[in-house]
């Protein structure tokens, strides 16, 4: 995510970080290459010209803090304007004073709309709210029957009205089904329409009007940059957007699309989605992603992926063992079943302050179902006692588990590495403090 601006704003700041005095010089030399980066990163260039602009003047006007050098003051600043940027603080769904909320979903063709329908219905209803689904999508083939699908599998319920082809007859039988089905939000997933189709344009106006909305929200798919931003505006101009879900933002390495669409669309991002899964779906937080962008990491955001993966009554247990110094193998297993649940090993990573992901390393959840496989091609004994393990062990480990023998050798090191950790492992760190890294999973 944002890899290529990430690599090109360190390189930008590292060159004023030590700096011990400021000048015109050196800050016109630090912001040009500030200002390259977010071009290249395809960010509107009006967008760039004010953020560089204020940069500059908080630079020469900040009062510099005694516990920071000027550079890292300058970091600083970089990184309160890139906050300001993505939206200046996470903005969540807007509730109905009144009745029931419903979720306007609008957007492009192809943006991913109606799985982030589905996506943003499972993470409402983990909210405690009550979602039901209907898609007023009457031009695309299977469109209806493709929200039903996501539906069935997500245990949410979905209206499909049968007896008519009208959107706005569709939107009305919704609203009307939401107290036989006791939902209290409502979310429509709308035809795909490109900006310039008018006869669609005034067909999204009248299902806003039918069905007042509470959300209005545009998918965007980040791929496409600051284009994205500038659809999102013409929307906006239109219906009145609310907020934007950006999808495939773990794909996107510019970011173009997040730091230019709250200032060309008026419309701050709500959610995005991070990969296909119906729980890779997270609530946008600027200050994070600000984080993020400049290679600081997102530490909190991981903290909760492993409090939301991990089963209290066995992270316990684990934890127990590992003060006692009897982890084993089995034990392992498990907490590689917890890490699993917590998403992509290469996006957790990124997470990770100063990680960096070497070139070609294999760094995947492909690299824990390998792992898994040895696990459980060991025998009871062995997986409790892995020193017994041989050369002839090791060739039926590795031929049951379809890897080779360096794989079993470099698991059972790794393993044992491991153990010497246990001997230093304190109760109050938790078992996601860890060293981990390329070396515990990758080849």
């Amino acid at each position: 995510m944002f890899e290529q601006l990430e690599n090109r704003l360190s390189e930008a700041l590292r060159k004023v970080k030590g700096l011990s005095q400021l000048t015109d010089a050196n800050m016109a030399d630090a912001l040009r290459e500030v200002r390259q980066a977010l071009l290249e990163a395809d960010v509107s260039l009006d967008v760039v010209k004010t953020f560089i602009e204020k940069v500059k003047a908080e630079s020469k006007g900040a009062a510099v803090l005694k516990s920071l050098s000027p550079g890292q003051q300058i970091i600083k600043i970089v990184y309160d304007e890139l906050v300001n940027l993505l939206g200046g603080q996470k903005a969540g769904i807007t509730m109905a004073p009144k009745g029931p909320t419903v979720i306007l979903m609008a957007g492009l063709q192809g943006s991913g709309k109606t799985t982030s329908t589905a996506k943003l219905a499972l993470h409402l209803q983990k909210e405690g709210y009550r979602p039901l689904l209907v898609s007023a999508d009457v031009y695309r083939p299977a469109a209806r029957e493709q929200l039903t699908v996501l539906g069935n599998q997500l245990a949410i319920p979905v209206c499909h009205p049968a007896d008519t082809n009208d959107p706005l007859a569709i939107c009305r039988k919704a609203l009307a089904a939401m107290k036989g089905e006791n939902a209290n939000v409502l979310l429509v997933d709308t035809a795909g329409r490109l900006q310039v189709d008018e006869d669609l344009m005034v067909e999204l106006e009248k299902i806003k009007k039918e069905i007042n909305p509470a959300e209005i929200l545009f998918v965007a798919d980040a791929m496409m940059g600051r284009q994205a931003a500038d659809i999102a505006h013409t929307f906006h101009q239109r219906v009145g957007i609310t907020g934007v879900v950006l999808t495939k933002l773990d794909g996107d390495a510019r970011g173009g699309a997040a730091l230019s669409i709250k200032s060309v669309a008026g419309a701050p991002v709500k959610f995005c989605g991070v990969g296909e899964k119906p729980e890779q779906f997270e609530v946008f937080h600027p200050d994070r992603m600000a984080s993020r962008i400049l290679g600081m990491g997102d530490v909190l955001s991981l903290i909760e992926k492993a409090q939301e993966a991990a089963d209290e009554e066995e992270a316990k247990k684990l934890e127990r063992k590992m003060s006692a110094g009897d982890f084993d193998l089995n034990d392992f297993l498990k907490q590689l079943a917890m890490v699993k649940k917590m998403g992509p090993i290469d996006q957790l990573m990124g997470m990770i302050p100063g990680v960096k992901i070497p070139k070609g390393a294999s760094l995947d959840n492909g690299e824990l179902g390998r792992i898994e496989a040895i696990i459980n091609s060991m025998t009871k004994e062995e997986r409790r006692n892995y020193t017994i393990i041989n050369g002839s062990r090791k060739e039926r480990i590795a031929e049951g588990s379809g890897t080779e023998i360096n794989d079993v050798n470099r698991l059972l090191k790794q393993f044992a590495q491991m153990k010497k950790v246990m001997k230093n492992f304190k109760k109050g760190g938790g078992m996601f403090n860890m060293p981990a890294g390329p070396g515990m999973f990758g080849r």
